[in-house]
C-alpha cells in the first residue's frame, strides 16, 4: 500500500473514489496508514460465515496446489484435543472481531459498513441499498439489474456497465467445496462462535451463523 495515497486518483467535488483490497481487513498496519491519507475514508467490508469461508480459501489454495495437506491436518494443531491452529490464515481471517478492533482504534463504527456474503448472494439488491444508502446514494440498484445465474449458484448483473452483456463473477468464484467431516466442522463452528458473538455485538448486526 502506497503510503500518502499516491497511488490514488484525484476526486474531484461530487466524485467518490473506490480502491478494493480485501486483505486491508487483516493487514495490521493498513488502519493507521489509511487513516493517514484521510480520516475521512468510509470503509466497506463483505465478512461471511468464517467457517464457510474458510473452507472456501482452502478450496481455491488447493486449485492453485493440488498437493497440499488435508483441511484437517491445517485445520488442527493437536487432532486429539481438537486445538484449532489460529496461525493458519485461513482460519485466523475468519477471526472478524479481533481485526476489527484493530480499526476501531482508528475508525469509529459509523465510518464502517458490514456487508453480508449470504445476503449478497440471496438478497442482491437489498445488500447494495445498505451500500448505496451507507455512501450517501441514491438507490439506484434495484432487483431489476439482477438475475439469478443456476450453474454458477450466484446473482448476475443483466447488462455490465458499458456492455450488452450480462456480468457474471469469474471461474474462480463457486467452485465446489471438498467434502468436509462434520465433526472437523462442528469443531470449528464451536471454536468461531464466541467471536462471532462478540462481532455482533460492536457491529450491532447479527449475521445469523451459529
Amino acid at each position: 500500500m502506497a503510503e500518502n495515497g499516491e497511488l490514488m486518483p484525484k476526486t474531484l467535488e461530487g466524485q467518490i473514489t473506490m480502491e478494493k483490497t480485501p486483505s486491508y481487513f487483516v493487514t495490521r498496519e493498513a488502519p493507521a496508514r489509511i487513516y493517514s491519507m484521510s480520516r475521512a475514508t468510509k470503509l466497506i467490508v463483505v465478512v461471511r460465515d468464517p467457517v464457510t469461508r474458510a473452507i472456501s480459501d482452502y478450496t481455491q489454495t488447493l486449485s492453485k496446489k493440488p498437493d497440499i495437506p488435508t483441511f484437517e491436518s491445517l485445520t488442527f494443531k493437536n487432532r486429539t484435543t481438537g486445538l484449532i491452529d489460529t496461525s493458519w490464515s485461513a482460519v485466523q481471517i475468519g477471526i472478524y472481531a479481533k481485526h476489527l478492533d484493530n480499526w476501531l482504534q482508528f475508525f469509529p463504527m459509523r465510518q464502517i459498513l458490514f456487508v453480508s456474503g449470504e445476503r449478497l448472494i440471496s438478497d442482491p439488491a437489498g445488500e447494495l441499498g445498505r451500500v448505496q444508502d451507507f455512501l450517501g446514494l441514491k438507490r439506484i440498484i434495484t432487483d431489476k439489474h439482477f438475475y439469478f445465474n443456476q450453474t454458477k449458484g450466484f446473482p448476475c448483473l443483466k447488462k455490465a456497465e458499458g456492455s450488452s452483456k450480462p456480468h457474471c463473477l469469474g471461474k474462480t468464484k463457486g467452485r465446489t467445496h471438498p467434502n468436509i467431516h462434520p465433526e472437523v466442522v462442528q469443531r470449528l463452528r464451536d471454536f468461531y462462535r464466541p467471536f462471532n458473538m462478540k462481532f455482533y455485538q460492536m457491529t450491532g448486526h447479527n449475521f445469523g451463523w451459529d
